[in-house]
């Protein structure tokens, strides 16, 4: 079970911060008191009204939800809550609907404040046995839709079985002249009960309850007790249990026996007692598939065995002293001391014999246990800790040690569960006495670092949460005297547990049991501390916990040792590579905590296992490995020594050879080699950090080697761990350049300077995809030594690679990498104005970098994943920016004005699309560079106006990935002429776009700027002169040219362009024809529906212009894609009745009903007749068929 509730201890503890997080989510009252009186008092009024009942209801029931977690706060108000709701049941006038819907309100407050509690404000008069037996008689046990009903009814029923009366005298008059007319009342509730036993749904989980509180009266349990009994085995034994109606039998009946044997008299029972275990035992229900009844077979066999032992308290029991947490906390206060010890009473037992049948009970409950469903190994150890309660001492101990027969390594992770369970049960009820302490911690702290591997994965998370169940039980169940002994191992594994484990409940649950053990134990060492440090909600982020939590609570050296420890022998082998890599991150942090003990002990013992069997703990011991070393090596620099004076020369020799070794056992091929090779190389990158002594040493030359073969290779490996091995790759040969790769004069050893450079940049051809990506990566992690003198090759094979590449579409990712590298390559050699080109950027070739960047910035490579250039894009925005900065630092005059244009407006372009995060991306970085004062970027153009624009605020205030709010800001760039252009055609693609929310937000934001110029004839004209270059420069791309034209369609819909309308044949008008003209013969369904709603829009525009508009339009009637012919007569009939002037009044009518009337999906010639005729009404010449391309009719 999870502790995290039930052990967080936060109100007790007197933690200020937890209690302000709790008090956040404790309601006062019930508030919704008006509320609810109103919603029931409306029932009358909408109980005819199906969907207004359903609102009550659901309305109703979010009200009481809100106090499922404190449902004592309804119970002021329950009373009246039920009485209204009774008062229409009860009234004889309600319709069946308003009697239903009363019932489910009912069962909504039954629900929530638990139907044990409910139950007694249910009347339960003598006036009320009669009026609730007719009202459930009259109910269909077949109905699925009021089942609510006979669920509180069979409720109802129950409570009015109390009343202490013999039911014999409300029979009445059973018989007429010596016949008998009716039956009796305890005939007619026994055949209620019997019938709901097997009825569907939640009314047979009531039937039990009626069963219980109806068969234990004294009237009925002479008369019937017997017989039911006899009917209930009956029913056992004959149902198979093979089908639902068998198992939903059964399930009623089970229920049924375990509320009476757990509220009937020991007396009345005894006798049935063994005949029910008989019949249970033939009927094997320990080996039914149904979890269910399983559940309820160790239920009621728990109830068996409690009934054939007489209920006592045994007095071998440990008993606590105090049991209040105040009284343990001031115990360190004050002189008075808590007596905690184990009662030992002088009196002697009752001697008595233990029937044998306890022996088949206990059996059965040890079953349990060990059975594959929690709630079955649950009931089973509540069952274990009830009936050990009752057993003599001797007996209670056998129990206690077939419980710890489960801890073995034989048995499966259910009865390592359903062991701890147990054991906590017995705990908490002082079962388990203290000498039994010595035996059952040892087999807790295994339980609670329980791990087993299967598959893919592992099983054990319920063991190890269990475990932290146990511990806290033991807190409260214990003095502190008796734990004493066992304080140190507790605590560590607790802690280990909290920190370490990969499951988030068992890290929460540890916490909470440590927390509750300091609170009331008291003895745990640096408790309060580690409790403030490692509470319920830190443990929540695993990073947090290995990496910093680790650290603070192994600042106690209590703790130190053991979380180290721990950490070798269990979680750098851990199966989940990710445990494995935070596990040597936290070896790493908890260096400095014991530096010499991490030397001469874990150092020479992780070197054994880097190089042994097992998979998982070579890989997980290579990266402990490096990572230890280097945190040694930070550690010997404050003392300014070195890792050799900490780490000894076999140690190193050995660090040395583990490449070696894996060489010669052929480890790094196959699926070894996906993870050899990263660990390799971030053992080459860590020791390379921590400057060990191996330059010129052979072993650098088999380390590079290692590097150039994975880079050459990366193809090989599968797609999940790819981007890792190219990190750890890079990485490592970054640190290993840097180290061992330049002389005593800080330059870089020419011949493997050639040797890399020229390897990687071969690799810029290669056919594999991963090799260019690395080969990319490689040039731009070298050092700057490597890259001085060379800068210019590099820079030309990585522009020449993304120039050939962007116009074959392919190998995207190596273009997203080599655009990174550049701006990484020109970083490290930083600004000269007047350098040479191969040694740094300077005026000769920043145009040429630039260009470059902005060539890539306008990547829209897409294949079957979409648009895979915005990789690239993003990449070049970023190099952009880092560039820019630097250049602006350092040299701004050779930053031409011309550059800077070119980029805002590429960003302001970017900023304008469609895509959010892409979009977003390019807005900060545009921000960043507008508002950027140290540096301050030279050149940009309207710097005043775009201020004005985005005031500084907006840095933090703008969200660009809300379309809502980034496109008021972009489309007033639209204002200014040199952002003109690059803004309109970024909005054309949002306007235009498929998306709905950025497709409404942009064309808002641009519809309000073309309201405000609407009137300003020379404003207009330059934006459409602007829209028409967009349009002639995108005719066939398709990414732009179809969204561009349903943008233009929406415009002329609203009627922006009206001021040039009045002018006949207006330029913008003809110019556009021309160019939707040019896309008729285009093959594409969407942009050719996209010019007709274009060519609808311009014909409103007067003079010959509409004629050729016209016939543009008639001609597609003849199309040959139906779709297009039945779009074009679709919006020509939209478009007519638009514009009444366009057809003569006298055939307009004629002309409309042609459009509608006509199959325009039928065949080409009938069609072809008809087009004619609309030719002749409109007054257009008809279109001559073009026989030389039949792929287009006219």
């Amino acid at each position: 079970m999870d502790l995290s509730e039930a052990g967080n201890g936060f109100p007790e503890g007197g933690e200020e911060e937890a209690d302000a997080i709790i008090k956040t989510c404790v309601l006062g009252g019930f508030s919704e008191s008006s509320e609810t009186r109103t919603l029931i008092g409306s029932l009358p009024e909408i109980h005819e009204d199906e969907r207004a009942g359903e609102f009550a209801v659901q309305k109703f029931r979010v009200i009481m939800d809100r106090y499922q977690d404190q449902p004592h706060l309804l119970d002021p108000h329950l009373e009246w809550v039920t009485n209204m709701l009774l008062n229409f049941i009860k009234n004889e006038n309600s319709p069946p609907s308003l009697f239903h819907l009363s019932f489910q309100f009912l069962y909504v407050v039954c629900k929530v404040r638990g139907y044990k509690i409910f139950m007694q404000l249910l009347p339960h008069e003598v006036s009320d046995v009669h009026p609730v037996l007719e009202m459930i008689s009259r109910q269909d046990p077949q109905d699925l839709e009021n089942w609510e009903t006979r669920y509180m009814l069979l409720l109802w029923l129950s409570m009015t079985c109390l009343i202490p009366f013999d039911l014999s005298r409300l029979d009445g008059h059973l018989e007429s002249e010596g016949v008998r007319i009716k039956e009796t009342i305890m005939e007619r509730i026994l055949g209620v009960a019997k019938t709901y036993l097997f009825a569907m749904g939640s009314p047979r989980d009531a039937a039990p309850v009626l069963v219980s509180k109806f068969m234990t009266r004294p009237d009925v349990k002479q008369k019937h007790l017997g017989c039911f009994l006899d009917w209930s085995l009956t029913s056992i034994s004959q149902s198979s249990g093979d089908s639902m109606i068998e198992i939903r039998k059964l399930d009623g009946v089970l229920q049924s026996l375990a509320k009476l044997f757990k509220h009937g008299k020991r007396d009345d029972f005894l006798q049935y007692a063994p005949i029910v275990l008989c019949n249970l035992e033939k009927k094997r229900l320990s080996e039914s598939s149904e979890a269910m009844l399983r559940k309820i077979h160790i239920k009621l066999i728990q109830r068996l065995g409690l009934t054939f032992l007489k209920p006592r308290l045994a007095a071998w029991r440990y008993e606590r002293g105090s049991r209040s947490l105040a009284a343990n906390l001031s115990v360190s206060h004050t002189t008075a001391t808590v007596t905690a010890a184990v009662t030992e009473t002088q009196e002697q037992e009752e001697d008595y014999d233990i029937p044998e049948e306890m022996e088949t009970v206990i059996e059965h409950l040890l079953v349990g246990l060990k059975d594959k469903e929690t709630i079955v190994r649950w009931s089973a150890a509540k069952g274990i800790g009830r009936v050990t309660g009752r057993l003599p001492k001797e007996l209670a101990d056998d129990v206690v040690g077939s419980v710890l027969d489960c801890f073995s390594f034989q048995e499966t992770d259910n009865a390592w569960h359903g062991g701890c369970l147990a054991l906590a049960e017995l705990g908490r009820r002082g079962l388990l006495l203290p000498s039994r302490l010595t035996d059952v911690v040892p087999l807790i702290m295994k339980a609670l670092t329980y791990d087993e591997k299967r598959g893919a994965c592992s099983v054990g998370s319920n063991v190890r949460d269990a475990a932290c169940y146990v511990c806290w039980s033991f807190s409260r169940a214990y003095d502190p005297k008796e734990l004493q002994p066992f304080v140190t191992q507790i605590a560590s594994a607790l802690l280990i547990t909290a920190v370490f484990d990969r499951n988030i409940n068992c890290r929460r649950a540890a916490s909470a049991a440590f927390q509750e053990n300091v609170g009331r134990q008291g003895t745990f060492p640096h408790g309060i501390d580690i409790v403030t440090a490692a509470d319920y909600f830190a443990v929540g982020m695993i990073n947090n916990c290995y990496l910093n939590i680790s650290v603070f609570i192994a600042g106690f050296p209590e703790y130190t040792k053991s979380m180290i420890e721990h950490l070798i022998s269990r979680k750098i082998n851990h199966w989940d590579g990710a445990i494995r890599l935070l596990a040597t991150k936290a070896l790493h942090n908890l260096t400095p905590q014991a530096p010499d003990y991490m030397a001469t002990t874990v150092l020479p013992q992780l070197l054994t296992t880097a190089v042994g069997v097992d998979l998982h703990s070579r890989h997980g011991a290579i990266l402990a490995c490096g990572e230890i070393t280097y945190a040694l090596y930070k550690v010997a620099l404050q003392s300014n020594r070195t890792v050799m004076d900490l780490v000894s020369s076999e140690c190193v020799d050995a660090l040395k050879n583990i490449h070696n070794l894996l060489h010669e056992r052929k480890q790094y091929r196959g699926f070894g080699g996906a993870l050899m090779r990263p660990a390799i190389c971030s053992l080459i990158e860590k020791l390379s950090l921590s400057k060990m002594p191996f330059k010129n040493d052979p072993i650098i030359t088999a380390w590079q080697s290692l590097i150039d073969d994975t880079i050459k290779n990366l193809n090989l490996f599968s797609s999940g761990v790819k981007e890792d091995v190219i990190v750890s790759v890079v990485t490592a040969l970054a640190a290993l350049s840097e180290e061992f790769y330049q002389d005593q004069e800080n330059q870089a050893d020419t011949q493997i300077q050639d040797a890399l450079i020229s390897q990687y940049l071969e690799g810029l051809k290669s056919p594999h995809l991963l090799t260019r990506c690395g080969s990319a990566r490689a040039l731009g992690c070298l050092p700057r030594f490597m890259i001085q003198s060379k800068l210019k090759q590099i820079f030309g094979g990585l522009e020449e690679m993304c120039t050939v590449t962007q116009k074959e579409g392919n190998f995207t990712e190596a273009r997203r990498d080599a655009v990174r590298s550049v701006a990484q390559v020109f970083f490290k050699t930083g600004v000269c104005p007047h350098g040479s080109p191969d040694s740094v950027l300077c005026s000769e070739n920043v145009v040429e970098v630039f260009s470059f960047l902005l060539c890539s910035i306008n990547d829209y490579t897409t294949d079957s994943r979409g648009d895979i250039g915005a990789w690239v894009r993003k990449a070049a925005m970023t190099s952009l920016q880092d560039i820019t900065l630097m250049v602006s630092s350092s040299a701004p005059e050779i930053l031409s004005p011309h550059l800077v244009k070119s980029m805002m407006c590429c960003l302001a372009q970017q900023a304008a699309e469609q895509n959010d995060h892409y979009r977003a991306h390019a807005g900060n970085i545009f921000l960043h560079l507008l508002h950027n004062t140290e540096p301050e970027v030279p050149h940009i153009p309207h710097k005043e106006e775009l201020l004005s624009i985005f005031p500084v605020e907006t840095i933090t205030s703008l969200n660009w990935n809300a379309p809502s709010q980034a496109f008021k800001y972009i489309t007033q760039l639209l204002g200014l002429p040199e952002y003109q252009y690059h803004t309109l055609l970024g909005l054309c693609v949002s306007v235009g776009g498929i998306t709905e929310s950025t497709a409404h937000h942009s064309s808002q934001s641009l519809f309000t700027f073309l309201k405000g110029i609407q009137k300003d004839i020379d404003a207009l004209t330059q934006f459409t002169q602007t829209l028409l270059g967009i349009f002639r420069n995108n005719l066939q791309n398709d990414r732009v040219s179809v969204p561009l034209l349903m943008m233009l369609s929406q415009m002329l819909a609203n009627n922006f362009f009206e001021i040039l309308t009045t002018q006949e044949n207006h330029q913008v008008c003809v110019d556009l024809l021309g160019l939707c003209k040019e896309l008729r013969k285009s093959r594409n369904v969407a942009k050719i529906r996209a010019c007709i709603y274009v060519y609808c829009g311009l014909i409103q525009f007067e003079g010959d212009v509409r004629k050729k508009v016209l016939s543009q339009l008639l001609m597609l009637l003849c199309h040959t894609f139906p779709i297009i012919r039945k779009t074009t007569s679709a919006e020509m009939y939209e478009m007519l009745l638009t514009y009444n002037d366009v057809a003569d009044p006298d055939v307009l009518e004629d002309v409309l009903n042609l459009l509608s009337d006509t199959q325009w999906d039928s065949d080409l010639a009938t069609v072809r007749e008809r087009r004619n005729q609309l030719c002749d009404w409109l007054g257009v010449p008809r279109p001559r068929p073009i026989t030389k391309d039949p792929a287009q009719v006219l």
